[in-house]
């Protein structure tokens, strides 16, 4: 965990950021993911289910930076019994799900189409993950809280270039050139925790302030902010549930706090990487957002979804891309 620390010491101006959004959230700590399923907007009411996540920007008709992500998550008591959950917190008096997932990521520059290394864009990356977490919700205070430990590699190991390539042979898309110029293999550890509080509530509509905290080999975050869901659905930080069929809209939208970033800087042990981006290059503040429907019908659960997320550095642009996601409970 000191290497959160890190974000501490970026800017002083920093600092004033950090306490503002500890006194948002009411002192709770809560980061959020690419493909993020420890919201309450995320929730499946069941001690056991199977989702699978997948990101992709050519839902928004682009194709680089953050291009595809896939994440595999499986919840069941079971879990519970593992040592390494162990590690995990939860909050007192509460109920819990224990699961194990598995997550994919890619990220290319702004063009596929040259072999040389392009100076000044994103460095092609991918990276591969196992994840542990525990997601508990104390309903007496509104409060939820999600765990996490990250372990896995980054650079060629993660077959981001093979993943890559192989999607463009099957859709008939050119394939890409520069993959061997990517970050090269290294080690992820993360741990991260999100917490979500809830604010207003009523029968159609839940506003709740949320934050985070990720700190590791790959990513050194903070981020708070609010989401809110309007529509028909089960209060997730109620004990009764009492509908079958839900559909609503959901948004989040929060401020990220960027200490490290090895998917643009390079892992922490290995620095033979023919590009990365430079510290001093880094965008330290990014503003992200994201926007979908839900429809669970019975045992099955369905998610689209838009986000958004401002330039991550100093030479780059605003990105977007799309997700699906799908789910079974049993």
């Amino acid at each position: 965990m000191l290497l959160c620390l890190r974000i501490l010491y970026v800017s002083p101006r920093l600092k004033k950021l950090v306490l503002f959004f500890t006194v948002l959230v009411n002192g709770q700590l809560v980061l959020p993911q690419l493909v993020d399923n420890s919201s309450s907007f995320s929730h499946i009411d069941a001690r056991s289910y199977l989702r699978i996540h997948y990101d992709n920007d050519l839902f928004t008709n682009t194709d680089h930076y953050y291009t595809q992500g896939i994440a595999v998550e499986w919840v069941h008591p079971v879990f519970q019994k593992s040592l390494l959950h162990k590690l995990l917190l939860t909050t007192k008096d509460s109920s819990a799900q224990y699961g194990a997932g598995f997550n994919l990521f890619g990220y290319t520059p702004t063009s596929i189409s040259n072999d040389e290394i392009l100076y000044g864009d994103r460095p092609f990356e991918g990276n591969m993950s196992l994840k542990l977490f525990a997601i508990s919700t104390n309903k007496k205070r509104d409060l939820r809280l999600a765990s996490a430990l990250h372990l896995g590699v980054i650079g060629p190991a993660a077959l981001g270039e093979e993943i890559q390539t192989n999607i463009h042979r099957w859709t008939g898309n050119k394939l890409p050139k520069g993959w061997q110029h990517q970050v090269r293999n290294d080690l992820i550890l993360d741990y991260q925790l999100n917490t979500e509080k809830k604010w207003i509530s009523s029968k159609a509509f839940i506003l709740n302030g949320m934050a985070a905290i990720r700190a590791g080999t790959l990513n050194d975050k903070l981020a708070a902010g609010i989401n809110f869901m309007t529509g028909q659905f089960n209060d997730p930080f109620e004990r009764q549930q009492k509908k079958k069929t839900a559909f609503f809209l959901f948004g989040q939208s929060q401020v990220n706090l960027i200490g490290y970033d090895a998917t643009m800087q390079g892992g922490l042990f290995n620095h033979k990487s023919p590009y990365t981006i430079s510290s001093a290059d880094i965008s330290r503040v990014t503003i992200q957002a994201s926007a979908g429907i839900v429809l669970n019908i019975q045992k099955l659960w369905f998610r689209y979804s838009q986000s958004f997320i401002t330039k991550e550095f100093r030479t780059g642009g605003n990105h977007r891309w799309g997700g699906l996601a799908a789910g079974l409970s049993f």
